[in-house]
């Protein structure tokens, strides 16, 4: 199997090296020749975004215990060397053996956010495989995508061979038996597909047709054959406290954006937050036990040598062992091992919890209340009220923080000017709650930092039939907000910073788009966009040339709102969650009616049918 080495002359002139070069403390080495499936994880962000990724851990780990899968791992190069590769003809090699990623049998990529698209583009040209998975034969890798964006995977249906929708612990098994078993067989690329669409969550878009109607909209979506599904249900696994899970995973040689021992404690979320995908993608509930959790944080720690462990989760607060898991977790914060919670809810006990792991003086509190005015709390059911946030706010203050960070979002459904205008009057309110503190017992000014980012219609949620505005409303919008901060009592301690629009407008294209927009991806890669989630490389006149060029209208996928009779370009994915919820859910919001959360009462949103989880509990 041939090899490949970049030479001590290029690792010279690129930046950080060290994301190249492999052999990282529990790395897995195995003799390619020894497998009879070679599968290269692929994260299409730099070495130091793809390491942090949970995801990535687990399915490495996963693979890596059966003996006939060696499973390797390849990243996006940074600008510099992607050019070197170019110019040289050096195929895209994997960390592990420095083997051609082209020679692998697998070639999966996880799909965290849509900015990343181009990056897979880059992936498939340097390891020289086909862009278009129609051309490609057994002599290139199988591409298969999975992640949270294969929830709608047409825009990049073009490219991949299959996609693996939902969690990744449970079929994986059974795809690798069925290509051993192909092989064997000596069956055709295009037979393994047909017999791959039929394990559960595998989605194959080449068995899959479309036709549109004069409007644009999706007029059919159905599959070419009979034995094809016509729907495709998402994987989930319900028994987490059993399933694979990384006690040695992989230490970065660079630092990482999580350069720490990670503990996923449940998945799922009770919240119901209208517009959270996640929330809703990843139904029911399901928490690991604390046994595990206990044994893993020991495992990890001591095979890792990291020094920080943070918990994971959608809302850490509201796993029903908290207590227990952050009193075993403060033993090891008497011996050195910094502690991180985030996703907690900023109540008493959470503020307890931190005054006992963090640094107050260092560290600042982040509340997310999303909207400003209680109305708007209530259209996206944040189930969140001024008293709540202020009263959460005293208690941090009377605890001994100063720093809070708060997260908005502009554009939301039914948003007017005065709930905008209420963002940093709400920021005002809690620099006041800080400054009723008599000035002995204070830390100095209170520094609040207010966030903005636009909303982002996502599928499977209650708003994925919303209109978006264009880049010149978001950015009157964040206008609204600075200018009303100026006439906030304690603007000194308030400060104001919000998300790029340009970068928000291409976010909406793809998050909703269809396969026609695939064409678009694939001439802006050609033009040159690349790192487009990074500021110093996205380049928003290149693909406004590229929309124009292939004759694709952005303001018909994001400025008009989407009938409830509409087909979605999703549609044919079972995620769990009903589309009679959703669109429930949808009108409920429109009257600004709240929902309660899974603990409080079963909603129905169909989450139950995959048996386990808080919804069952809960049932009716």
């Amino acid at each position: 199997m041939r090899q490949l080495a970049l030479s001590d002359e290029i690792l010279l002139h690129i930046d950080k090296p060290a994301r190249y070069i492999g052999n990282e403390v529990n790395m897995v080495k195995k003799d390619p020749k020894a497998a009879a499936i070679r599968f290269a994880l692929c994260f299409p962000d730099v070495y130091e975004i793809g390491m942090s990724h949970l995801g990535i851990q687990i399915l490495y780990d996963m693979f890596n215990q059966r003996d006939d899968v060696c499973c390797e791992r390849v990243y996006s190069p940074w600008s510099d060397l992607h050019q070197i590769m170019k110019e040289q003809q050096i195929p895209l090699f994997t960390l592990e053996n420095q083997s051609p990623v082209k020679d692998m049998d697998f070639l999966g990529i996880t799909i965290q956010y849509e900015m990343c698209y181009t990056n897979i583009l880059q992936i498939l040209d340097l390891s020289q495989i086909p862009l278009m998975a129609g051309e490609r034969t057994w002599e290139h890798p199988l591409v298969i995508g999975g992640g949270p964006c294969t929830y709608n995977p047409e825009p990049l249906a073009e490219f991949f061979d299959l996609f693996y929708i939902g969690e990744g612990e449970t079929r994986y098994d059974e795809l690798f038996d069925l290509y051993t078993a192909a092989r064997e067989k000596d069956c055709s690329r295009e037979e393994f597909l047909r017999q791959a669409c039929r394990i559960p969550g595998i989605y194959v878009p080449s068995l899959y047709e479309v036709a549109y109607q004069e409007d644009g909209t999706i007029a059919s979506f159905q599959p070419k054959y009979d034995d094809v599904p016509a729907t495709v249900k998402k994987e989930i696994e319900m028994e987490l406290s059993h399933a694979a899970y990384p006690r040695r995973p992989l230490v970065p040689f660079l630092k990482a954006t999580q350069d720490r021992v990670v503990l996923e404690i449940q998945r799922g979320c009770i919240r119901g937050c209208r517009f959270c995908q996640a929330g809703m993608i990843y139904r029911p509930t399901r928490e690991r036990s604390l046994e595990m959790l206990k044994e893993c944080a020991g495992e990890m720690l001591g095979n890792t040598g990291h020094e920080e462990i943070s918990l994971s989760s959608l809302s850490s607060s509201d796993y029903s062992s908290l207590p227990e898991l952050l009193n075993y977790l403060i033993e090891h914060k008497e011996k050195g091992v910094n502690i991180s919670l985030p996703s907690l809810r900023i109540d008493a006990f959470s503020l307890e919890a931190m005054k006992k792991v963090q640094d107050i003086r260092k560290s600042s509190l982040t509340f997310a209340p999303e909207a400003g005015s209680q109305r708007l709390r209530n259209v996206i059911n944040k189930g969140l009220t001024e008293e709540a946030i202020l009263n959460g706010a005293g208690l941090a203050f009377e605890g001994g923080w100063q720093k809070v960070k708060l997260y908005f979002m502009l554009g939301l459904p039914t948003e007017t000017e005065e709930d905008r205008k209420e963002i940093p009057r709400l920021a005002d309110k809690i620099a006041r709650r800080y400054y009723e503190i008599p000035k002995d017992r204070r830390n100095g000014k209170c520094q609040i930092t207010i966030s903005a980012s636009f909303f982002v219609p996502k599928p499977f949620t209650p708003f994925q039939w919303a209109s978006m505005y264009p880049k010149e409303e978001y950015l009157k919008r964040a206008r609204t907000v600075n200018e009303e901060m100026k006439e906030q009592l304690n603007r000194k301690s308030l400060k104001f910073n919000w998300h790029e629009a340009d970068v928000t407008v291409l976010e909406g294209v793809f998050a909703r788009g269809d396969r026609r927009v695939g064409q678009v991806l694939l001439k802006a890669y050609q033009k040159g966009c690349l790192f487009d989630a990074w500021t110093e490389a996205f380049d928003n006149q290149k693909w406004m040339e590229a929309f124009e060029e292939c004759g694709i209208s952005i303001d018909f996928y994001n400025l008009r709102q989407r009938t409830a009779e509409e087909i979605l370009p999703w549609d044919f994915i079972d995620c769990g969650v009903s589309r009679a919820f959703l669109l429930k859910e949808w009108e409920r919001a429109q009257k600004g009616e709240v929902t309660l959360n899974c603990r409080q009462q079963c909603n129905g949103c169909g989450a139950a049918s995959f048996e386990g989880g808080v919804c069952v509990e809960h049932q009716n």
